[in-house]
């Protein structure tokens, strides 16, 4: 009998040590991951001392401010569509102040290459039509486009160099990008841009690029948080032939209904310095244009100084611009996610 209620005894007390740790199991395991997110939204801001596209000052190397807000649907955490907003503020040859840009696409990612495919429009509103040679009922392009008699050019504030100027230089290009990370330090990357109509001129425009980027180790700064990269990026601008109202108005001449863009390289490197959401970037940016070439592209309205080494036959008048000569870059911007900012 005492045997029995030894065994019995013994039996309860390995049937209590087996559920107790069976209970501790349970204590510790691991509570379930938060339920999938797909939406969030990124946005940002950013002061700079030149705004500088492709190569090309668009704020007549003066300062400028820009902003974005995009929202974002995550299909997974490898595919990714968006459609987003961005404000820059600018000084164009039509007066334009502010380019509005309306963008949207989808960027899936496949293990170490990461895509987008995607849609942006420039939009320049309170733009102001100039065009020296244009007089209402004379034929010439501008005349019936919004542009008024040259009889004025105090009320039209029409530059001494004489260049064109469309009231409306919106277009729209379509575009395909890849970014490779190889590891934690160094990434390469290609883009394509084309649009059918680039900056309204008439002429279709090409642009094609290849970047590449190093990111210093996490240390590089100690516990400072700091983190530093070094980028750059080499492009090619290939353009069309313009629509007429951009043609040298001069009759007889070989160009007097639209002239052949100038194709250009353009190229920028830098370095940079994170700190949280801050992003301090120093660059220096460059292209091959000549200034009689950059004048005859971007209508330049400070181009005030005529040299016979800028006369050509899309550059007849000889101003020379500077839009498009080197510049060193200083941008300072925040980028902020909801999901990672605001929890």
């Amino acid at each position: 009998m005492k045997k029995m209620v030894l065994l019995a005894t013994a039996l309860a007390l390995l049937s209590g040590s087996a559920l107790a740790a069976d209970m501790a199991v349970k204590a510790v395991k691991a509570p379930a991951p938060a339920p999938f997110d797909p939406w969030d939204v990124a946005f940002g801001s950013a002061i700079m001392n030149d705004y500088i596209f492709r190569g090309v000052t668009q704020s007549n190397h003066k300062p400028s401010v820009a902003a974005y807000f995009e929202p974002r649907y995550n299909f997974t955490k490898d595919v990714q569509v968006y459609i987003g907003t961005s404000f820059e503020s600018i000084s164009f040859p039509n007066r334009a102040a502010a380019e509005v840009d309306i963008y949207g696409g989808i960027r899936p990612t496949f293990g170490m290459f990461a895509f987008d495919f995607g849609v942006w429009g420039y939009l320049y509103p309170g733009g102001t039509c100039y065009n020296a040679f244009a007089f209402p009922g004379s034929g010439l392009p501008g005349s019936s486009a919004g542009c008024v008699a040259n009889a004025d050019p105090v009320t039209l504030g029409l530059p001494i160099n004489g260049n064109f100027a469309k009231k409306d230089a919106s277009f729209y290009e379509g575009y395909a990008k890849v970014n490779v990370t190889i590891n934690d330090m160094f990434a390469v990357g290609a883009n394509e841009y084309y649009s059918p109509n680039f900056l309204n001129l008439g002429a279709w425009g090409n642009y094609a690029s290849i970047t590449g980027k190093f990111t210093a180790p996490s240390s590089t700064f100690g516990s400072t948080g700091i983190g530093m990269y070094v980028s750059g990026e080499f492009g090619r601008q290939w353009l069309g032939t313009s629509d007429r109202f951009y043609g040298t108005q001069i009759p007889g001449q070989v160009f007097q209904f639209g002239i052949p863009e100038p194709s250009y390289n353009t190229w920028n490197i830098g370095v940079g310095f994170t700190y949280k959401v801050f992003t301090l970037d120093l660059r220096y940016s460059d292209t091959n244009l000549s200034k009689g070439q950059c004048n005859a592209f971007t209508s330049d309205y400070t181009a005030s100084i005529a040299s016979p080494a800028n006369v050509s036959l899309i550059n007849p008048g000889g101003f020379g611009s500077n839009w498009c000569g080197a510049s060193g870059i200083v941008k300072l911007s925040a980028d902020l996610t909801a999901a990672t900012n605001l929890k």
